[in-house]
């Protein structure tokens, strides 16, 4: 019998452990993967925070000199080193060139986001002409739903995760106000059984089999940004579609952490930000994605300036020359300096593959997850001792990198306690650590050492609550 993922990552452990005459916790096997890693060197093109420029740090328990660890990439991925080179060269050819570098140059100002769409297609598994770089992510969310959301009497339902990002759910529910229903009757909210964390498979499917009649649209993200769990969505595609369903995703978690393959999944659209694990900055220029199948027939209902023909766009004759597919949905052009940041890191991305990218993250994040159940699984024989229990899914193929943490103490307080040793992470409402570590820049050794301040964090947890 083949072995499951989870018990390809014990294996590597154990092996190298054996080889090192050590243990699988031990920091050597850490330093053994670093060495061993071929994606190494990609961390070098970052700007990592050293521990002392980070407020919440108390430099009494911890060296300042040292660079932090950074697992909250699914929340603002770090700085590429060149995105300050690519802004200088813009803000240059401005003060030097002023209006002449709308056209010339490497990035023209007028279709500079163009130069980088066929680097996002190969992110997102896409071909060219189905990727665009414009906008918000929720900005492009109600594009696309304006066109793709086309509710009747009958299918007028849209069925999303019941907690999905807030931005989704308000976007949806004032996408099907618009359309004159009721979000009481027109949103069908997918939840998990009583007791389970996470969203089964066989469960989304067979609500659309039930429902699928009256759904319109099924938008599910790609990654689900609280419990970390990675949807199947060639399944969820395929199921929606034979129902007569338009089927979406909200790839802002998934996109540069999982292999995707929009294309070849036959996913009717997408959506995506790039300031996570695309690395662009906070508030970094969105993606969009529409399937081939749809240039066609599928068409934007908002028209501005950017959706016109490139060729015929500056004929200035008011007569819309509409670009097919995803193209058409442009409105205006795009910040050049935002272009800028998210050309620094698909530069990066372009050295190598998601697929080399998701080998290492798996093993990455299985280590981790080793070392959490290693150390901090609930030991009935010891009530009193700080506990943590991991909600994302135990196999590698149903989540990306980061895996949400759930405690037995306060977590209010163990987010504090890391964030004093120099850990950036995330809490989210009501009860949940999310850590990312992401391949690009993340180490075996950040992970080792995360671990360790994580026991120091716990005891010192317990230690207040005693206190107290």
């Amino acid at each position: 019998m083949d072995s499951s993922p989870s018990d390809s990552t014990h294996k590597v452990l154990e092996r190298v452990s054996a080889e090192l005459g050590s243990t699988p916790t031990s920091h050597d096997v850490a330093v053994y993967l670093d060495k061993q890693d071929p994606l190494q060197h990609l961390r070098k093109q970052f700007l990592v925070p050293r521990v002392g420029d980070l407020s919440p740090s108390d430099l009494s328990l911890v060296d300042g000199t040292k660079d932090c660890i950074y697992f909250v990439g699914n929340s603002l991925g770090l700085q590429p080193k060149s995105a300050r080179k690519y802004i200088d060269e813009e803000l240059d050819k401005w003060a030097k060139t002023g209006i002449h570098g709308h056209m010339e140059g490497g990035r023209p100002w007028a279709y500079a986001e163009n130069t980088l769409e066929d680097l996002m297609a190969n992110v997102v598994g896409a071909k060219p002409g189905e990727v665009a770089l414009m906008n918000g992510l929720t900005v492009n969310l109600h594009l696309l739903l304006l066109s793709f959301y086309r509710p009747t009497a009958e299918r007028h339902k849209i069925l999303i995760e019941d907690k999905a990002f807030p931005s989704d759910h308000y976007a949806v529910e004032s996408q099907i106000r618009l359309r004159g229903f009721d979000p009481q009757q027109s949103l069908l909210l997918m939840k998990s059984r009583e007791g389970e964390d996470t969203l089964r498979t066989e469960d989304i499917l067979a609500t659309i089999e039930r429902e699928g009649d009256s759904i319109a649209v099924v938008l599910f993200s790609g990654v689900q940004y609280y419990t970390g769990q990675l949807f199947n969505m060639a399944a969820i595609s395929r199921a929606g579609q034979s129902k007569g369903c338009y089927v979406g995703f909200d790839c802002a978690h998934a996109v540069g952490n999982a292999e995707l393959r929009l294309h070849d999944w036959g996913v009717d659209f997408a959506c995506w930000c790039s300031y996570k694990y695309l690395n662009s900055g906070a508030g970094g220029l969105a993606g969009a994605f529409i399937h081939e199948k749809h240039a066609h027939t599928v068409k934007s209902t908002l028209w501005g300036w950017w959706g016109h023909d490139l060729k015929t766009r500056f004929a200035m004759n008011n007569v819309m020359d509409l670009l097919p597919g995803v193209g058409g949905y442009r409105i205006s052009n795009q910040p050049i300096l935002l272009v800028c940041t998210l050309q620094a890191s698909l530069d990066i991305f372009s050295q190598t593959s998601m697929q080399a990218l998701r080998k290492k993250s798996k093993l990455l994040t299985g280590y981790l997850e080793y070392l959490i159940k290693h150390y901090y699984t609930r030991d009935e024989a010891r009530p009193d001792k700080p506990s943590v229990r991991i909600i994302t899914p135990s196999e590698p193929e149903e989540r990306g990198c980061q895996l949400s943490l759930s405690f037995s103490v306060p977590i209010l307080t163990i987010f504090r306690e890391l964030e004093k040793r120099g850990v950036a992470c995330d809490m989210r409402e009501p009860n949940i650590l999310r850590v990312a570590p992401t391949p690009l820049y993340n180490s075996f050794s950040d992970v080792h050492r995360f671990v360790h301040l994580l026991g120091t964090a716990l005891e010192a947890s317990k230690d207040l609550s005693h206190n107290a």
